[in-house]
């Protein structure tokens, strides 16, 4: 059995690896508040450039030299999902709900009878692209 002093080193050492893990939340906190800030003021930008493109995909819908990717082929039925998730950090649970929430739209495409391929990237914090793969 361990003696009184090393039992009381132990305790010591459990405090002040909480601390640390405490520290180490607040600041993945800020981050993630902070991103969060950064994603809600590009809102409007990308939901102006959803409008220009679907105006832009209108007006070439009849043309027959349209491009396929803006005149569209009519089918609907191959879906392409893009997950990103962030690579460091504890970011454990951000990462389990992006992954739920792609199965679950993957889940929901499959069952109306579509194909889904999948894109997933891995962001540093720095936010530059680490690996893209796609199946």
């Amino acid at each position: 059995m361990a003696s009184l002093k090393d039992m009381r080193v132990r305790i010591a050492a459990t405090k002040a690896t909480q601390k640390i893990t405490k520290a180490m939340q607040m600041v993945a906190a800020s981050k993630l508040r902070r991103a969060q800030a950064a994603a809600e003021a590009a809102r409007p930008y990308a939901e102006r450039m959803s409008r220009v493109l679907s105006s832009i995909a209108a007006a070439v819908a009849g043309s027959d030299s349209a491009p396929r990717l803006l005149a569209g082929t009519g089918n609907e039925r191959v879906h392409l999902l893009v997950v990103c998730t962030a690579e460091r950090g504890l970011c454990g649970p951000f990462n389990s709900s992006i992954v739920r929430l792609a199965r679950e739209k993957a889940n929901a495409l499959i069952a109306d009878g579509r194909d889904v391929k999948f894109s997933v990237s891995v962001v540093r914090v720095t936010n530059s692209c680490v690996g893209s793969t796609e199946s």
